[in-house]
């Protein structure tokens, strides 16, 4: 979590800076890369680290609750309790997503960001663009689509080497080979495309809040995005 969320921040501001001061982000390792990670792992690690901790603290009380669930015959509800921590945990984890965004932006306090980041889009009337965004479901399926092309190059590798695996005493090295090479490209492909999400989440929050400045430093693709929205979300986006 605190990885993640720290990459999440770190992202948010390199993209805000782009979005701002595009002259200061124009390349790969350009100084708003090295501020922006400065920032997240210090003034901002704060805030990281408490929001990462509220879902801990959810997960371990989750975890807790199905190990009593073995041994307790109240089942009926220990499936309550645990459907109340998940709603808490995917509440949590939807405000992080947002709340971090000024975190890296701006440097706010975790629930001072929550707050500003949500009262902007009430404000503009934008609740149903940010729950109808699919980008999340987009980048799940690349994931395991890299998990699954890595899966069969850990799987062929095992099969042309059978003796990768000889100390376990397994028949068929395939399996674990495929089993193995699947959950690293899913886990490296999930970390890397998590940077292309917090891009995106970043984004909506400038252009919800700055579309004069995108305008201003980035006038073909403020053209461009005016025109997807306006298409895709006419009553909301009625006003561009």
């Amino acid at each position: 979590q605190v990885i993640q969320n720290t990459v999440h921040v770190t992202s948010a501001g390199v993209i805000g800076t782009w979005w701002f001061v595009p002259s200061e982000a124009s390349r790969c390792c350009s100084p708003a890369v090295k501020d922006s990670f400065v920032r997240a792992t210090t003034f901002s690690f704060g805030s990281i680290c408490l929001g990462s901790l509220i879902v801990a603290i959810i997960q371990a009380l989750r975890a807790l609750n199905n190990m009593t669930k073995e041994q307790d015959e109240c089942n009926f509800l220990h499936c309550i309790i645990d459907c109340i921590l998940g709603c808490l945990e995917s509440i949590i984890e939807y405000f992080n997503k947002w709340a971090y965004v000024y975190v890296g932006l701006y440097g706010y306090s975790y629930i001072d960001a929550g707050k500003n980041v949500m009262s902007l889009f009430q404000n503009k009337g934008w609740t149903v663009l940010i729950t109808d965004s699919l980008v999340e479901n987009v980048l799940f399926m690349m994931a395991c689509g890299i998990g699954l092309i890595t899966g069969l190059i850990g799987y062929v590798y095992a099969k042309l080497d059978e003796d990768v695996f000889a100390g376990l005493y397994i028949e068929d090295a395939g399996v674990p080979g495929f089993l193995i090479g699947l959950f690293v490209g899913f886990l490296m492909g999930s970390v890397l495309l998590s940077v292309v999400e917090s891009a995106v989440n970043t984004v909506i929050v400038c252009f919800a809040e700055s579309p004069g400045e995108f305008q201003t430093n980035h006038p073909m693709l403020s053209r461009e995005m005016r025109a997807a929205w306006k298409e895709a979300w006419p009553s909301e986006c009625a006003e561009m």
